[in-house]
């Protein structure tokens, strides 16, 4: 089944800025890992939005601690795409 471009796009979006929004609240609440939240959503937005890939760039060159983490997110991300036929 293929998915139409522009709802993949805003079915992405959604999903970005839902991972941002968890992933804030996270930041707050014991049970969330916000940063992880925050990783995936900002891989996600980072391949509609210019400024989410140089701040996801930016955070990885100054945490290089994320790398892994960014790392196992994008594979994630990946597979979510290759399965909703990104």
């Amino acid at each position: 089944m293929a998915v139409n471009p522009r709802v993949k796009r805003i079915l992405a979006l959604a999903a970005g800025w839902g991972f941002i929004a968890l992933g804030i609240a996270g930041l707050f609440l014991p049970i969330l890992q916000g940063v992880l939240f925050l990783l995936i959503g900002l891989i996600i937005l980072s391949t509609e939005y210019v400024w989410a890939h140089h701040l996801l760039n930016k955070l990885l060159n100054r945490f290089p601690k994320l790398h892994a983490m960014a790392d196992k997110a994008k594979e994630k991300v990946s597979d979510l795409m290759r399965r909703t036929g990104g």
